[in-house]
């Protein structure tokens, strides 16, 4: 499960990562180092060019969506913040996931992602991990989460509100002794393929996925301020002396 995140990029550093221009009109929230269900976020989706072929890949949009996704069928909003996640093995047939899964496919930018190790015994802390990508000449790359997003509006007098999941797998290696479950990540190639909006057979679009596991990424302890969604700041992701 991927219940907790860091994404502080710019909208010119998202633009250079994933090729994806502002929306009109759009304005991303500010740096986030512990981004939480029911906030708003940077998310790049996919939009058919027009008059150009079905083919053809997507125009790349940057806007702020909320995190947990609204069905757009659903009477309330709030059932969002019970969907921040979609497993991958149930997405293309669970009614609340399926009809973004086939369209409204998009990547979530983040620094990193946080789990949380339970430890031994019944009443061990649980200490909160960091997980980023790994480090290249003195930079660390954001990543792109696999994540689908929807429209929902409450009436047609209320103005359309966003909102995104991010879809987890089964976590292997290093990475099942934090949590049972990993996001799955979005590779540069495949990113045209992922954001379009054209229907492809839900194996051929899974099979583009990369799990978010520690052979990819790095991952060190951090304070447990983050447990408190109150505490912001780069403070978060430093990671705990050695000792």
């Amino acid at each position: 499960m991927c219940g907790r995140y860091a994404t502080t990029r710019t909208s010119t550093d998202l633009d250079d990562a994933f090729a994806a221009r502002l929306a009109d009109g759009a304005e991303l929230p500010p740096p986030d180092w512990n981004v939480a269900p029911t906030k708003q976020a940077p998310l790049v989706i996919g939009r058919a060019r027009e008059d150009a072929e079905e083919s053809a890949p997507p125009r790349r949009e940057l806007l702020a969506a909320t995190w947990g996704l609204v069905p757009s069928w659903a009477k309330d909003r709030s059932v969002g913040s019970r969907m921040i996640n979609a497993r991958s093995e149930t997405v293309a047939e669970k009614p609340s996931f399926r009809r973004a899964f086939a369209r409204r496919r998009a990547i979530v930018p983040a620094d990193g992602y946080y789990e949380w190790y339970a430890g031994q015994g019944p009443k061990a802390p649980k200490q909160p991990f960091y997980i980023t990508s790994g480090e290249h000449d003195g930079r660390r790359e954001v990543l792109g989460l696999a994540g689908l997003y929807e429209f929902w509006r409450s009436s047609a007098e209320e103005p359309w509100l966003v909102t995104f999941t991010i879809l987890t797998t089964s976590a292997e290696g290093g990475d099942g002794m934090l949590h049972d479950r990993a996001p799955l990540l979005v590779g540069p190639e495949v990113r045209d393929t992922w954001l379009s909006p054209v229907e492809r057979p839900a194996a051929e679009l899974l099979d583009l996925l990369v799990p978010a596991t520690p052979g990819h990424l790095d991952a060190w302890p951090v304070t447990t301020q983050v447990n408190n969604v109150r505490n912001n700041g780069p403070e978060l992701v430093e990671p705990l002396p050695a000792e």
